[in-house]
C-alpha cells in the first residue's frame, strides 16, 4: 500500500487514513510530524527548517522533500504508507514523483474524497483532534468512544483547532481550490486518481476505499 489522500480540509482525509494505518499495518505520514521531529532531533535538515520558521517564512519546497527522502530511506520504514496532507502543490507532486523514482518505489493510486463544500464547514467547525497522537474526532460524526478519551492513544486531552473557526475554513478552502486542487487533474492524467463520495456516512467511505485493494 503506497498511496497519497487528496481532498479539502474536513474531508475526512485524516479519519481514513487512521482506519488503513490500523487495518494494513501502514504508516501515515505526516510532513507536519517529519518537520517538528526534525527540528527537535536537531538535524540538520531539521536546524535548517527551524531557520524558516523562527524568520516566518515557509519552508521550502526543497527541504520538505528532503525531510521526506531522510523518512523514506530510513531504515525503519515500512512497506506500507499513506500520505495525507502533502503534495499540497503540483511543484510538489513533481517533486514527490522524483523521490520516488530515486528510491525505485511507485504510487499504487491517489484517493480523493470529495465532499460537499456546506458539509466540510459543517464538519470543520465540529472538529476535534487528540493533542497526543493528532487522531482526528467530531462532535456529531466521529465522537470517541468515550468523551473525551482518544480511541488510539487513551490520552484526554482532545481540544478544538484554533483555525477551525467558520471565517478560517472558508478561506482555507478557498487556499485549497487556488493551490491543491490542480492536483487531481494531475493525477488523474497519469490514471492514478480514485474518487470517493465523502458525503456518505464514514464506514461507507472506508469500505469504499478498501475495495481499491481487494
Amino acid at each position: 500500500m503506497k498511496i497519497i489522500f487528496l481532498g479539502a480540509p474536513g474531508a475526512g482525509k485524516g479519519t481514513q487514513a487512521k482506519i488503513l494505518e490500523k487495518k494494513y499495518n501502514a504508516l501515515q505520514v505526516s510532513t507536519g510530524d517529519i518537520l517538528r521531529k526534525s527540528i527537535e532531533e536537531k538535524t540538520p535538515l531539521g536546524l535548517k527548517a527551524k531557520e524558516f520558521m523562527d524568520q516566518g517564512k515557509l519552508v521550502t519546497d526543497d527541504l520538505i522533500i528532503g525531510l521526506i527522502k531522510d523518512k523514506f530511506t530510513s531504515k525503519d520504514f515500512p512497506e506500507n504508507w499513506i500520505m495525507d496532507g502533502f503534495p499540497r502543490t503540483v511543484a510538489q507532486a513533481e517533486a514527490f514523483d522524483d523521490l520516488l523514482a530515486s528510491i525505485n518505489l511507485e504510487l499504487d493510486c491517489v484517493i480523493e474524497v470529495d465532499v460537499n463544500r456546506d458539509v466540510l464547514v459543517k464538519r470543520l467547525t465540529g472538529r476535534r483532534v487528540c493533542k497526543k497522537c493528532q487522531a482526528p474526532y467530531h462532535v456529531n460524526f466521529n465522537p470517541p468512544k468515550k468523551e473525551g478519551v482518544c480511541d488510539y492513544c487513551g490520552d484526554n486531552n482532545i481540544y478544538q483547532r484554533s483555525d477551525d473557526t467558520e471565517e478560517v475554513v472558508v478561506n482555507r478552502l478557498k487556499v485549497y481550490d487556488d493551490q491543491t486542487a490542480p492536483l487531481i487533474e494531475y493525477y488523474s492524467s497519469k490514471k492514478l486518481l480514485h474518487k470517493i463520495d465523502g458525503d456518505l456516512p464514514l464506514e461507507e467511505v472506508s469500505k469504499k476505499i478498501e475495495l481499491l485493494f481487494q
